[in-house]
């Protein structure tokens, strides 16, 4: 008896039959397929100045360790995961600005797996296991769902298109304050006596500040656009959808130019927060149906105006926004709806790569001729 390829077979002598021959090919090495012969299970919370880490082997009990959150502490922590020569998996939760350079740091360690976790996903699970809040309990919970739950390793996104998400959400931020500067102005002029000329001429000087920035902000944001080939392109989709023109465009292409290629358009629109929730339930629950708002609020506010918009220029968008008056929706739902559309259209032009066109996102529904 012995072993040939991986499978056992008897052989006797008086038989004289060869073993069959099976050749297992050889897995190509990568990250997900470095060969160690064990796994450890780790966790991370983070905070602005601390990471908390938990670390479950077998047979072993929890080591816990803390680690200054910057980028020599990124280094430490990754030399202390990597002393034992084995796969480690590690599970931190989407913190922002807070988790992103970890992560990416990580990513890049060859001998790590990582993945970033919905906070409410996480918060579920540790429901079901402990009753205390602190940073070490919270590492430990996600040291134990690296090791029970299904993991689903990160992404790590492009440098470029972070660049084009931070330049959106700078330019909206201007934006916001440079309404909310006109508005003090305009307040400040009705009653110019009670107000003295220096503080007019301060707003004036802010307000032409503010425009000059934005402008800057947005060419800075069209040349990241430009250096890439594929979000140009989704660009220029963008802007050929009625009720879309650039600037809409920068903001919408901004928050979406990170989301996984693997999602399907239902985890985009539940990612945008505009999923209807439905509270039905037996012979007393009746409430209205309303948007979850759990998800993107910059995406849900890029895509009010075009939304707003395309209701007047779109025959197809306007059409469904009278077929949903009709049927006694008020004007924001039947607004909300078509931005929900708008965001299906999107999805369905960058993953065609084909100019939109209204008729197929409505077949059924007629058109004003």
């Amino acid at each position: 008896m012995f072993k040939v390829g991986g499978n056992s077979e008897s052989v006797s002598a008086d038989t004289g039959r060869q073993p069959k021959l099976i050749l297992t090919p050889e897995e190509p090495m990568s990250k997900s397929t470095v060969a160690r012969q064990t796994t450890v299970f780790c966790g991370i919370d983070v905070s602005a100045a601390t990471l908390a880490v938990a670390v479950i082997e077998s047979d072993q009990p929890v080591q816990q360790r803390q680690f200054p959150n910057r980028g020599s502490g990124h280094t430490a922590l990754i030399s202390w995961l990597g002393k034992n020569k084995a796969r480690v998996r590690v599970s931190l939760e989407a913190t922002g600005i807070y988790s992103l350079d970890l992560a990416l740091a990580l990513d890049a360690a060859p001998h790590i797996e990582l993945a970033v976790l919905n906070p409410k996903m996480v918060n579920r699970f540790a429901q079901t296991l402990r009753r205390s809040k602190t940073d070490a309990a919270d590492a430990q919970v996600l040291a134990q769902y690296s090791q029970r739950m299904p993991f689903l390793g990160w992404q790590a996104p492009s440098l470029n298109g972070l660049g084009l998400r931070a330049a959106g959400r700078h330019i909206a931020a201007l934006v916001a304050e440079h309404t909310r500067e006109q508005n003090r102005l305009h307040a400040a002029q009705s009653c110019s006596r009670a107000v003295p000329g220096c503080v007019l001429q301060d707003l004036k000087r802010s307000l032409a500040s503010l425009t000059r920035r934005i402008a800057q902000m947005r060419a800075a944001a069209m040349k990241l656009i430009r250096a890439d080939a594929e979000i140009e392109q989704r660009f220029q989709l963008l802007t050929g959808m009625p009720g879309i023109a650039q600037t809409s465009a920068l903001q919408i292409l901004s928050e979406l130019v990170l989301l996984s290629p693997h999602l399907t358009v239902r985890q985009w629109v539940a990612h945008s927060g505009l999923d209807p929730v439905h509270q039905d339930s037996g012979t007393s629950v009746h409430r209205h149906s309303r948007i979850s708002r759990a998800g993107n609020r910059h995406l849900r506010r890029a895509l009010y105006m075009p939304a707003l918009s395309a209701v007047r220029w779109d025959p197809h968008m306007k059409a469904f926004y009278e077929a949903l008056q009709q049927r006694h929706k008020t004007k924001l739902q039947a607004i909300i709806a078509v931005a929900r559309k708008m965001l299906h259209a999107i999805y369905g032009i960058f993953a065609s790569r084909t100019p939109y066109n209204g008729s197929k996102l409505f077949p059924q529904l007629a058109t004003a001729a």
